[in-house]
């Protein structure tokens, strides 16, 4: 697993749209208000490279804050306000216009848009256009929102997101979930640190920031639909240079799979890395968050009572994530070491994690897990890893 640098797209985050169908030009004005974006609208194919002037087709003369153009510009070249072809953050084809521009230079961000659900030459339109995907409205418009939204936001890859998970009661999750988000944000990541437990006493307190001002999980219970990105990470609590979103003193322990899925969906979406502590009870909210992670680390102290409720744990989780790899925590009996335990429970044993005797006491005086010792060792490996060699922490 290589690391993922979130890089932002250019053409300053404003899509271009081509067509002549005034209809669906309304509807693609529309979604892109929608996801708070103000496009470049060609209402004719732009000419090819340098070659002025209208290829047919007048300008419509939509307003919503668009800048609109007949023709201007070249497919290759530039187009109103120095957006064209080849360098707008992302091309919306009305599938109108799709034949004129077959010639264009090919690219990536290219979505052919129409309405007709019936017309069996449209994935035939897409493939000489070198189209992502054709997008039928209105069936289509929540994946089309979120395609322009993140040019707006200038997504980049997503996060890489780990789970953490205790394999029975007390094993420490919670307390590696926390550490690993402090080692990643100071090797220099973009880090966000999400309390999936509502019954597991708040990470916030673990990071000495219980009375941090910020938004937590209940003032996302409502949310339906995508989340801003951006939004979200500048309302959260910012505690030892990572973000951090847990719950609150209220009595409030559920969030809606929806609201669940959304806001996860939101953290990863600007790269870096999300660290996620799960609960081990995987409901359907759970199941959102397991289905958005890259990797799982189920935490089992080393003793086989503790073995055989991970084996239920992971049965569970195995449902729903994709790569579930097991740390050992503590020193194993006689006859029972780290690769052992990993074997029973069928997992790749991620690494071992010693008990570092003096860390609840310096946790109960305010230092976060993670900041020293064999746990905060742990953790470095972890990540370099996982991220490469280059994104170790500095000693």
């Amino acid at each position: 697993m290589s690391a993922r640098a979130g890089g932002a797209v250019p053409g300053g985050g404003r899509p271009l749209i081509i067509t002549e169908d005034p209809l669906l030009l309304d509807d693609l004005l529309r979604l892109c208000a929608a996801a708070g974006a103000e496009p470049h609208v060609h209402h004719a194919v732009p000419e090819q490279s340098g070659a002025g002037g209208d290829r047919g087709g007048g300008g419509f003369g939509r307003g919503s804050g668009a800048d609109c153009s007949s023709g201007v510009g070249g497919v290759g070249g530039v187009g109103v306000g120095g957006v064209g072809w080849e360098s707008a953050p992302l091309v919306l084809v009305g599938d109108d216009a799709a034949r004129r521009v077959g010639g264009a230079p090919r690219r990536d961000g290219v979505l052919l848009v129409g309405r007709d659900l019936d017309d069996p030459r449209v994935w035939q339109r897409a493939v000489e256009i070198g189209a992502e995907e054709v997008l039928r409205l209105p069936d289509a418009e929540s994946r089309l929102v979120d395609r322009i939204a993140d040019v707006v936001e200038g997504a980049g890859r997503p996060a890489l997101a780990v789970g953490v998970i205790g394999g029975s009661g007390g094993a420490g999750a919670s307390t590696l979930a926390c550490a690993l988000a402090l080692r990643a944000a100071r090797a220099g990541q973009r880090t966000i640190l999400i309390d999936g437990d509502p019954l597991g006493g708040g990470m916030d307190v673990l990071l000495g920031g219980e009375s941090a001002e910020g938004l937590r999980w209940p003032d996302f219970a409502a949310s339906r639909g995508r989340v801003g990105a951006g939004a979200l990470e500048e309302s959260l609590p910012e505690l030892h240079a990572l973000r951090v979103l847990s719950w609150d003193r209220g009595d409030r322990v559920v969030v809606p799979p929806a609201a669940m899925r959304s806001v996860v969906a939101a953290a990863r979406r600007r790269g870096g890395v999300v660290v996620v502590d799960l609960p081990r009870r995987v409901d359907e909210a759970v199941a959102e968050v397991l289905a958005q992670l890259d990797l799982v680390l189920m935490v089992v102290p080393g003793e086989l009572r503790s073995v055989a409720a991970a084996g239920r744990v992971a049965a569970g989780v195995r449902m729903v994530a994709r790569d579930v790899r097991v740390v050992v925590r503590g020193r194993c009996p006689d006859g029972l070491d780290a690769e052992a335990v990993a074997r029973l429970l069928g997992a790749p044993l991620a690494g071992e994690v010693p008990v570092e005797v003096g860390l609840p006491g310096r946790v109960a005086e305010g230092e976060p897990p993670g900041t020293r010792g064999t746990l905060a060792r742990f953790c470095d490996g972890f990540w370099q890893r996982v991220l490469g060699p280059a994104q170790g922490v500095p000693a």
